[in-house]
């Protein structure tokens, strides 16, 4: 018989794993504390806890925040990301840890991220399993390094894109597809000449008005 060479040989049957919206859901309605901490989702997440908080950091820059918000979630996602690069074990010292939010505003991303997964879940499937691989994740930890210091600038309208190629690359590994993995890194590219375009008219528009104003 001849072997699938298409085939994760880590892989686990779909039947056997259970979705990350599945994860996400019950703990938002199991967790009967009143606020939320890094360090619990890292537990809930169990062996998927790096690309799942990768998600969970990234998601809420693509919905309408506050200012700032993409300068604090920037520190957790370039921590992560950069484990992830390293090949090392998910573990998070406590500054960020014990980071924390409320229970309902847990729940309320939760709820707006679940018909996301949902439909993204539909699509997701392994398959392409050297672009998943150990040396792979390395890799996809370093293009999310840089994607999360990106998202971290000061820069307008500049964590939009980054935010949702993190968001595509932890999807990809959460689910071991690597089809999604090539749109996450497309994503990047893209995600780099949006943010650079924006970098470049600020910059233009900074060097007029200091010309006009003392020319």
């Amino acid at each position: 018989m001849m072997s699938d060479t298409n085939t994760d040989p880590s892989a686990v049957p779909a039947k056997a794993r259970r979705r990350f919206s599945e994860l996400l859901q019950a703990f938002a309605e199991d967790h009967t504390a009143e606020r939320v901490t890094v360090g619990d989702l890292l537990t809930a997440m169990q062996g998927r806890a790096i690309a799942a908080l990768l998600f969970l950091f990234a998601f809420p820059n693509i919905l309408p925040t506050p200012p700032g918000v993409a300068a604090v979630l920037g520190l957790p996602l370039i921590y992560l990301s950069s484990q992830l690069m390293l090949g090392r074990q998910p573990w998070l010292p406590g500054f960020i840890a014990n980071r924390s939010m409320t229970r309902d505003a847990f729940r309320n991303i939760v709820s707006k991220a679940t018909p996301i997964l949902n439909r993204a879940e539909k699509m997701l499937q392994q398959r392409w399993w050297p672009l998943v691989s150990p040396v792979m994740e390395r890799v996809l930890g370093g293009v999310c390094l840089a994607l999360a210091v990106l998202l971290s600038l000061p820069i307008p309208l500049g964590n939009l894109l980054p935010a949702a190629a993190i968001c595509v690359i932890a999807l990809a590994l959460l689910e071991r597809d690597g089809l999604w993995v090539i749109v996450g890194l497309i994503s990047t590219v893209a995600a780099f000449g949006w943010v650079g375009s924006i970098a470049y008219a600020l910059v233009k528009s900074a060097i007029f008005v200091v010309i006009n104003a003392f020319g």
